[in-house]
């Protein structure tokens, strides 16, 4: 063996043996330094998978959904949609609520996307209604948002007194915890001072709504006095006469005719009540109020809920002073987030063991065993310390990424240690040895070149995962980053570390005059069955054949999904009942759900959401529900999901949705629903909209796999139309705005004034009592006042009817739409969307103007695996000419790109096999395993390419034989240390925080054993017959 020392590779190996001291020095302080990384690193599920978004949500009291759209959400949209970056803007429009998501490019940064937001909506004033409130940015939070749901109830005080205490104390204390974004609650019982106007009082003193309206402003009131200057101090003037009771209210003078004043607590019943509620509450079935915490963009969760957890223990005390429960656990994914980051952790150390225990038997050698198993921490803590200086978190993805490239980060120090361990046995043996630092370097030189050209191919092999877009590559991208920064550090290592470990360790040392006697025994039994492979060419060649082609047969029967069912440990119902259902209704209903949920053995609790809160975003009517469902730990079933629908579609009264929480923030993310199906209709014309919509929901309805069918903006929401009759109005003297007016005070309420009682609070308003609201009837008998003193009932100026209209208008990009949503079972979701697609499209014919578009997350696993191929093929050119400079001929580029198949078919079959769905992260298990049989291949065929180079052995049987034999351990070691670091990854792939990655280990485990076979048995016969080295140059 002639040793080479020329070339940068040489320059970098020779610089690292004589400053060995300091290369191991440098080493362990890599070592230590990742230790304290993980220490501080940010720990979560996911990386971060949602981009920028900013929220806008705007109150319009009073107004219907087409008003809003109209006055409110029409002339924000005009005004934000010109920001730069923006990819997708979506709108809702309900009764007195417009709520708008703008949605930005990834590359963005989301404080500059909440600066150009805000940038144009300085331009609003003036261009909306009076009744709406200004446009309010929600803070910024990251993809999934909620970081704790707690809950408040009291056998001994009221709702009013639960909804006070839960806004005033516990709100205050949980929004002040760092990392907290917001804090809204769900619940009835919001408390204010109302001034209930009886209208038969007003008529007998003859005042009016005005009147009324005037003096609570001026009782309610607060002014700032000033301040005495005097020659040497400034007195500072504190007024008080404000009212603060309801009895001080009711005290007020309206009006003081003939010696006698008539006041407001003569015309009204002043007292604290709650304000007409938009939400409701319930927890195990009892009513209570539900409030959502949600953590700021970027925080940690971890962190962020250990705080939550202190202030909840500060707060405990109080609340129980005041009589209140409280329910800290309905929702608390650090839970998910722990179980998941310990389970990955708990099998990758299973998996490391494995993985020593293994290097151990093929090596025998403390010595050698302990250089190889060095360069695993090394590798893995220094990838580590790059990913946390970039800005990733240690997540099930990142940690995925490391898991599978423990293969090859032992493969690059098992075959430097192997072959120097070899060359200086061989070198002790010569009749005059040459000086162990040469001997060191040209051994590790040797196998240098193939193993820079293998990472290479495997980093090409990655680039289709860092170039998916959307979701898929915000998810997948940390995982191939990982895995590459990782394996480019193994490299660094090898170079490097290796050698010097290996000439302090080895270089003096006695070693072992033979190979190991586990390796002995397996290259004794793999000589003799290469030569039982050999003789049979043709059949090993047909059985080649077979297994691919039965593993392409397979692939139709694979169901498909984008991503596996989560077992996090909660599950999110959503309720919807038929438009106009009343908050009362909608806990009735949702009380027998809870009553049936709880009865499963594995649920823990049950927290309903009906409607929205006080400040959330959410465009809910009190006909829609969110309900909770907390499971036991370790209680989860495998068909949680199925097991649920099933229980609440025995319901009757209303649709429900099933879900995980981050499977619907995923699905929410990609389309803006939480469904895998969304077919949107877009088009001018409501009506048309909605024909169309039930059209397609009819179709759906037939497509085996179709569940969850629903409707976004249903149609038939009770309305009672009030159309002002204007020669009435002129007749005796009214303007419309008045008469509006008088409709808003009565029943909307008109806020005249705050009263403070301490640091508390409370609004002021006018409004009817909730008996005088309650039919058409009473509304029809309204007395409004005319300007000369009379009074009309509102009928007499106004035609009023029942009617029916919708409640909300959607947009997406300024445009109306209407929604359908699904989700699919048991069923290949590509499929179902093909058919879908097919059908809709040939039995629901659209008018001009009006189309479908259909996205979600069937339709982006469908462009994921659209953008996976497309980038494949621009990477397998690249593989191709990398492969053509090492092999040297076509006959061995073929040869080794026979492997992909092979390992495709073996991935194939363990999916089949499993009984798993062919999954996103399958997906990315297959090119996976695409780069680490690669890199076998090539260093096979290099290790044949060498032999008869650089050590002028003809090519023969026994020359293959040979290099097979020669590589024997590597391709082993290899493959059996990426199976058993996998393969509690695979085992467990059904246990929270390992659904995608064990998806990956399964397909990496099954491309593995076919691979592996292929590499050793097949290869050698095929080279042999095929191959092409005698030409071959080896340069470093």
């Amino acid at each position: 063996m002639e040793p080479v020392e020329t070339g940068l590779l040489a320059a970098i190996v020779r610089f690292a043996l004589r400053r060995r001291g300091a290369v191991i020095a440098l080493a362990i302080i890599v070592m230590a330094y990742g230790l304290y990384t993980l220490t501080r690193t940010q720990y979560d599920v996911f990386p971060e998978f949602a981009s920028p978004q900013v929220a806008i949500r705007t109150e319009a009291p009073g107004l219907s959904p087409e008003q809003v759209e109209a006055l409110v959400t029409r002339p924000i949209e005009s005004a934000v949609i010109g920001a730069g970056g923006i990819t997708s803007v979506l709108s809702s429009s309900i009764q007195g609520l417009s709520a708008i998501q703008v949605n930005f490019s990834p590359n963005i940064d989301v404080y500059r996307a909440r600066q150009l937001v805000a940038e144009r909506l300085v331009s609003l004033p003036g261009k909306l209604p009076l009744e709406a409130k200004p446009p309010v940015l929600t803070p910024l939070t990251s993809s999934t948002g909620t970081v704790m749901v707690l809950g408040l109830t009291s056998a001994s005080r009221s709702l009013l007194e639960v909804r006070t205490t839960a806004r005033w104390l516990v709100k205050p204390r949980l929004l002040a915890v760092p990392g907290v974004a917001g804090v809204v609650s769900f619940g009835e019982g919001v408390k204010q001072f109302q001034i209930q106007v009886k209208p038969e009082r007003l008529l007998k003193y003859h005042l009016g709504l005005t009147e009324v309206l005037a003096a609570a402003r001026r009782a309610t009131g607060v002014r700032g006095a000033g301040f005495i200057e005097t020659a040497n101090q400034r007195l500072v003037l504190q007024t008080e006469g404000q009212s603060f009771t309801p009895a001080q209210l009711a005290d007020v003078v309206l009006v003081h005719r003939a010696g006698a004043s008539v006041r407001l607590g003569d015309v009204a019943t002043v007292t604290a009540a709650q304000e007409p509620p938009i939400g409701a509450g319930l927890i195990n079935g009892q009513p209570g109020i539900v409030m959502v915490v949600n953590a700021q963009y970027g925080a940690n969760t971890l962190e962020v809920t250990h705080r939550l957890d202190q202030a909840l223990r500060e707060l405990r005390p109080d609340l129980e002073r005041e009589g209140l429960a409280l329910h800290p656990n309905l929702f608390r994914p650090a839970n998910f987030i722990q179980t998941a980051i310990h389970n990955v952790l708990s099998a990758l150390a299973i998996g490391a063991v494995l993985v020593i225990i293994v290097l151990f038997l093929f090596l025998f050698n403390f010595r050698t065993a302990a250089i190889s198993c060095t360069a695993i921490p090394l590798s893995l803590l220094a990838g580590i310390i790059v990913m946390e200086r970039l800005g990733f978190s240690l997540n099930t993805m990142t940690l995925g990424g490391l898991a599978i490239a423990i293969g090859e980060i032992v493969d690059d120090a098992v075959i430097d240690v192997e072959n120097i361990l070899r060359r200086l046995r061989e070198n002790r043996g010569q009749a005059n040895p040459r000086p162990i630092l040469q001997v060191i370097l040209a051994a590790s030189l040797e196998v240098r070149a193939a193993v820079v050209f293998a990472t290479l191919a495997v980093i090409l092999v990655f680039f289709p995962i860092l170039t998916l877009s959307g979701v898929a590559g915000r998810l997948f991208s940390p995982l191939g980053a990982a895995y590459i920064l990782a394996v480019l550090a193994s490299l660094l290592v090898a170079l490097m570390v290796t050698p010097a470990l290996c000439l302090l360790i080895l270089g003096r040392r006695e070693l072992p005059p033979h190979d190991p006697p586990v390796m002995r025994r397996l290259k004794n039994g793999y000589r003799r069955l290469l030569g039982r492979v050999d003789r049979h060419p043709r059949l090993v060649t047909l059985g080649v054949i077979l297994l691919m082609g039965s593993a392409l047969a397979a692939l139709p029967f694979l169901r498909g999904s984008f991503l596996p069912e989560f077992r996090e440990g909660h599950i999110i119902v959503h309720m919807v009942m038929v438009p106009g259902t009343s908050l009362e209704e909608s806990l009735r209903l949702g009380g027998r759900v809870t009553r049936e949920l709880l009865k499963l053995p594995y649920v823990q609790s049950v927290a309903q959401k009906a409607g929205r809160a006080e400040a959330g975003g959410e465009a809910r009517g009190p006909n829609a529900s969110e309900i909770e469902v907390n499971l036991k730990p370790g209680r989860q079933p495998t068909s949680v999901e199925s097991e649920i629908r099933r229980v609440v579609d025995q319901i009757p009264g209303a649709s429900f949705t099933v879900n995980t929480f981050l499977t619907e923030r995923l699905e929410e993310t990609i389309s803006g629903y939480g469904a895998a199906v969304v077919i949107n209709v877009f088009g001018n014309d409501l009506d048309v909209l909605d024909h169309k919509a039930q059209e397609i929901v009819a179709v759906l309805q037939k497509i085996p796999g179709a569940a969850d069918i629903q409707v976004q903006s249903r149609t038939g929401a009770p309305q009672i139309a009030i159309r002002l009759k204007r020669a009435a109005l002129l007749r005796w003297g009214l303007d419309p705005v008045s008469a509006l007016e008088a409709i808003h005070t009565a029943y909307q309420g008109s806020l005249v004034g705050q009263i403070y009682q301490g640091e508390r609070v409370f609004d002021t308003t006018v409004i009817l009592p909730p008996q005088e609201r309650q039919t058409v009837a009473a509304l029809g008998q309204l007395p409004l006042r005319t300007p000369n003193g009379t009074y009309l009932p509102l009928k007499e100026l106004a035609d009023i009817q029942a009617t029916s209209g919708r409640f909300a208008v959607l947009h997406q990009g300024a445009r109306r739409v209407q929604t359908v949503t699904c989700n699919v079972t048991g069923r290949n979701s590509s499929a179902l969307v093909a058919e879908a697609r097919r059908r809709v499209l040939s039995q629901v014919s659209f008018p001009p103007g009006v189309y479908a578009e259909f996205t979600g997350t069937a339709a982006a696993q469908a462009r994921a695996q659209r953008d996976l191929l497309f980038h494949a093929l621009l990477a397998a050119v690249g593989i191709v000419l990398l492969v053509s400079a090492i092999a040297g001929h076509w006959r061995n580029v073929l040869l080794l790109l026979l492997n992909l198949p092979f390992a495709l078919a073996g991935g194939v079959l363990a999916v089949l096999l499993t009984g798993r769905t062919m999954s996103l992260g399958s997906l990315v298990g297959f090119i996976t395993v695409f780069g680490i049989t690669l890199r076998n291949a090539i260093m096979m065929l290099s290790h044949y390419q060498h032999l008869v180079a650089v050590e002028g052995v003809n090519w023969s049987p026994e020359a293959a034989v040979r290099g097979a034999s020669e590589r024997l351990a590597p391709i082993l070691m290899t493959a059996l240390v990426t199976a058993l670091g996998l393969l509690p990854l695979a085992i467990g792939s059904q246990r929270p925080g390992q659904e995608i990655v064990g998806a990956l280990a399964i397909v990496v485990l099954g491309g593995i054993a076919t691979s592996t076979a292929l590499n050793l048995l097949v290869l050698p016969t095929l080279a042999l017959r095929f191959g092409r080295f005698a030409d071959i140059v080896n340069s470093p």
